[in-house]
């Protein structure tokens, strides 16, 4: 079977909850969506407010507080929240990555730490963090029978490395500024090759669930598995998945019965947050960012900008500021695509107003260096 480019965007919108909102709870959301870019801390906020009809941020905060929601270093060597039972496979899945990425890199290891060194002093340091401890107390413990406090990058690399989540400081996202660490409550299996690649086999398959069909390239890219891991992982399951092509003859994998709505199936605008998986879940990314855009979308640091969602494609990019959202599409839309920006930029103004009106105003720079804009409006908050 062939799989048109809109068939793909569409199958992505519907299995993210983005074609409609859902009546779904924050945890159940979570899960099928399957992870949340969370190193913004009221990013998971707005992804979900895009996801969930009568989206409820308490409820959120109380998943989080009761970490039933956990929030940890994962996928891509960067800061997710996802569910806490999907937290150990996805852990274990990425356990190679990790430890690459993290005690074999050049600066921890020009700091005079090796991996051997984290491995000896890993266990007390989840001993410590039995109970919610700051960045400060464990920095210090990383650093104790040493010549003095430790570098901070031998810090942000064992902490990044060692099974930990973050500990909700709060307000008004549940993470502050402040760090607070507590050990993950299931430790997953550390530096065990059978255990990862049946984890990334699990992850894989997840993965296909809240995002597929998708190529061996594209898993590889969510996850920053290894491509030959992500490979085997595939040819071992194979029998277990659907096998289609997309319109350039690129094999893709999905799972049986997943959604795989028509092409003109009608998308409506979204005003997505920044980092949205979305934007950074295919090596292909023009099954959502047009390729024009995607340099002024994810910019050169790989801050992935919020976005406008116009018939399932990004357009443009949005951004609060006093008096609502302004918005700023890279080509002209029509009266009614700006009609349906503008209900949801009153509905997101009043969701924000309570928390964090201007919540992206730390990146207000990239707006400074300007956009290759066909028009700039902005939007009433409600």
């Amino acid at each position: 079977m062939v799989i048109t480019p809109r068939g793909l965007n569409r199958s992505t919108l519907a299995r993210q909850l983005l074609l409609a909102r859902e009546p779904v709870g924050v945890e159940e959301a979570v899960r099928r969506v399957v992870a949340l870019q969370a190193q913004q801390p009221g990013s998971p906020y707005v992804a979900l407010w895009n996801r969930i009809a009568g989206f409820e941020p308490e409820r959120f905060d109380e998943a989080l507080n009761g970490f039933r929601v956990v929030r940890s270093t994962l996928m891509r060597l960067t800061l997710h929240q996802v569910h806490a039972d999907d937290y150990r496979v996805f852990r274990e899945a990425m356990e190679p990555t990790l430890r690459g990425g993290r005690l074999h890199d050049p600066r921890f290891a020009a700091a005079g730490f090796t991996p051997a060194d984290a491995d000896a002093l890993l266990p007390g340091l989840l001993a410590h963090a039995a109970e919610a401890r700051t960045g400060a107390e464990l920095r210090e413990l990383v650093g104790r029978g040493r010549d003095g406090p430790v570098a901070p990058v031998v810090w942000r690399m064992v902490r990044q490395y060692a099974p930990l989540w973050h500990a909700p400081t709060g307000p008004p996202w549940a993470f502050g500024s402040a760090q607070s660490f507590v050990t993950a409550a299931e430790r997953p299996a550390l530096a065990d090759p059978e255990a990862s690649a049946a984890a990334l086999a699990v992850l894989l398959r997840r993965y296909l669930e809240g995002f597929g069909p998708a190529s061996v390239a594209d898993m590889a890219q969510f996850t920053t598995a290894p491509r030959r891991l992500v490979r085997e992982a595939v040819r071992v399951r194979e029998e277990e998945l659907v096998r289609l092509e997309g319109a350039d003859g690129t094999v893709l994998y999905d799972v049986p019965g997943a959604p795989l709505p028509d092409g003109e199936v009608p998308a409506p605008p979204r005003l997505l947050a920044m980092w949205d998986s979305v934007l950074l879940a295919y090596a292909d990314r023009s099954r959502i960012v047009p390729p024009a855009y995607r340099k002024l979308v994810v910019r050169v640091n790989g801050d992935t900008l919020p976005t406008l969602l116009v018939d399932g494609y990004a357009a443009g990019v949005w951004r609060p500021v006093d008096g609502g959202i302004e918005a700023t599409a890279f080509h002209p839309l029509s009266a009614g695509a700006w009609e349906g920006l503008a209900a949801e930029a009153a509905a997101l103004g009043g969701f924000l107003a309570a928390r964090d009106p201007l919540v992206y105003r730390r990146y207000d720079h990239w707006w400074a260096k300007g956009f290759p804009a066909a028009e700039t409006r902005v939007l009433p908050a409600g």
